[in-house]
């Protein structure tokens, strides 16, 4: 997904400067072996633009509302375009939160929800008692299962697939094309959309270097992200759509879409971590919650 935007954002920097500008694109494991070395990287101005998902919180802890659940739009472009809206994007907590620790969110790119892979049904939060269910390494991931009943544990990526297949891990959380990249479908009985978050990555730039381009080029970047909203939009769905099917003609995986009643319970259990949230980061990100509430209509998502 992102290797595509990079590539679209590139073709796009290009032609609006007629070259002038010269887009280079480096693949994952180019720059450190960790995502807090790329970061690192980005901070430190070895590199200029990057992606942070969502081991980001351990250098924007605010970034961690992107993970929250059920605070966005169960509508996937509705929630792209709130992301990418000026209210938000550009809002002083997002910012701030951001250049206060020398980077600058540019846009941000959701790569569709989030999917609970598991070994049983799973329909209310009763069905999630202390099941063994895999987390990225994030402080309010893991609150929000502990929220739902689960016992949260976190387990390297790549050792991730051997750990399902045998029963360390009872269930995982990711978006379908990873689901299917991995094989995890091939060692879980049921793939369930329960539309809680979509998985985010936030493009982000060096703050020195953003600073140091002329207006016009700043004006550029604006144009460019917000040309990529609906563009990235196209490539998600279509990427996570061309992978489900794939998970549908090889696997025997049950899928399974949860209703809006049964949605309704797991965003009660979970609204208290809204508080955990802020608890654990601070007015910013209240500031930039509160934004988000209010420009997806209510906090009933």
């Amino acid at each position: 997904m992102q290797a595509k935007y990079a590539e679209a954002f590139k073709d796009m920097v290009e032609k609006k400067t007629d070259g002038d500008i010269d887009v280079q694109i480096l693949p994952y494991g180019k720059w450190g072996s960790s995502y807090s070395a790329l970061y690192d990287a980005i901070q430190g101005g070895a590199l200029q633009i990057g992606f942070g998902s969502g081991a980001l919180g351990g250098t924007v802890p605010e970034s961690q509302l992107l993970s929250l659940n059920f605070v966005m739009s169960p509508d996937e472009l509705e929630t792209v375009k709130v992301l990418n809206s000026p209210e938000f994007l550009e809002s002083d907590a997002w910012q701030s939160a951001f250049r206060d620790r020398g980077l600058v969110p540019m846009a941000e790119l959701a790569e569709g929800f989030q999917v609970w892979t598991t070994n049983k049904s799973v329909s209310t939060p009763a069905d999630m008692k202390n099941m063994h269910i895999r987390v990225m390494d994030n402080s309010l991931l893991r609150s929000t299962y502990q929220a739902y009943g689960a016992s949260p544990i976190t387990i390297a990526y790549g050792e991730l697939y051997s750990a399902l297949q045998q029963g360390q891990a009872d269930a995982n959380i990711q978006p379908v094309f990873a689901h299917e990249e991995m094989g995890f479908y091939e060692v879980q009985d049921y793939m369930i959309f329960a539309k809680q978050a979509q998985f985010v990555a936030t493009l982000m730039g060096n703050l020195d270097w953003y600073e140091g381009l002329t207006d016009e080029q700043r004006k550029m970047l604006k144009e460019v992200t917000a040309e990529l909203v609906q563009e990235g939009h196209d490539i998600q769905t279509q990427f996570n759509s061309e992978r489900l099917e794939t998970i549908k003609s090889k696997g025997k995986i049950k899928i399974v879409e949860l209703s809006q009643e049964q949605r309704e319970e797991f965003r009660k259990m979970v609204e208290p971590v809204r508080q955990t949230f802020i608890d654990e980061v601070g007015d910013k990100g209240k500031q930039a919650l509160d934004i988000l509430l209010r420009e997806f209509g209510s906090s009933e998502s």
